[in-house]
């Protein structure tokens, strides 16, 4: 399959490239496109072929729409297998977190709306708790599926979810891996204090860069 040709945007690369590279800590000019992560990458058929080579290359070139609007940003499963496999230890996974937090912030809408909505469920109920709680983390992500479904009018994708869901968790309660009682831990205001903090940065960033 021949690779694509990307235009180069030298201003929005720049920028982009450099706010990827610190959040990620991954130093994509490393990058010199041998593929062998693309080789190795479990989902490339699921994305449409879009593998870590190629993402990078998005980035570096400024293709900022592109880098948002790809289905391996959201349909990657962390197994690491680019990183084991680049000889200079680019880790794509790093970068797809990251990645999926830009978009987040940018309202930009994901590829695969199950996803982001798994990924906010989860965090929230880890920053609010200091634990996921396994009921009420599927309760908010089944409820933003069919609001998602609902706004569609989609009715037969919201019962076709709710029907695997109930067998998936009686699949898990049937092998005791389903766990219905509520945990918390120690230091919940403190976590909540730093992503508090943390959101404040970015928001006096983003102004500053918008007064620029």
């Amino acid at each position: 399959m021949p690779k694509p040709t990307y235009q180069f945007r030298p201003v929005t690369a720049k920028n982009l490239a450099q706010e990827v590279m610190k959040r990620s800590g991954q130093n994509l000019t490393a990058c010199y496109q041998c593929r062998r992560c693309a080789a190795g990458c479990p989902v490339a058929e699921e994305t449409g072929y879009m593998t870590p080579d190629r993402l990078i290359r998005m980035i570096v070139t400024g293709d900022r729409r592109g880098v948002f609007n790809n289905k391996l940003v959201w349909q990657c499963v962390s197994c690491l297998t680019c990183g084991e496999r680049c000889p200079n230890d680019i880790k794509t996974a790093k970068i797809n977190d990251v990645l999926k937090q830009m978009a987040r912030e940018a309202r930009e809408k994901p590829q695969t709306p199950k996803v982001a909505y798994f990924h906010d469920a989860f965090t929230t109920s880890a920053i609010r708790w200091g634990r996921v709680n396994e009921p009420e983390f599927m309760s908010f992500y089944e409820l933003k599926n069919f609001i998602n479904d609902a706004s569609e009018k989609n009715l037969k994708a919201f019962l076709k979810e709710i029907r695997q869901q109930v067998e998936f968790g009686a699949a898990m309660a049937k092998l005791r891996r389903l766990h219905f009682g509520f945990e918390t831990s120690q230091g919940r205001r403190e976590i909540r204090r730093l992503v508090k903090k943390h959101r404040q940065a970015k928001k006096r960033k983003v102004e500053v860069n918008e007064k620029c």
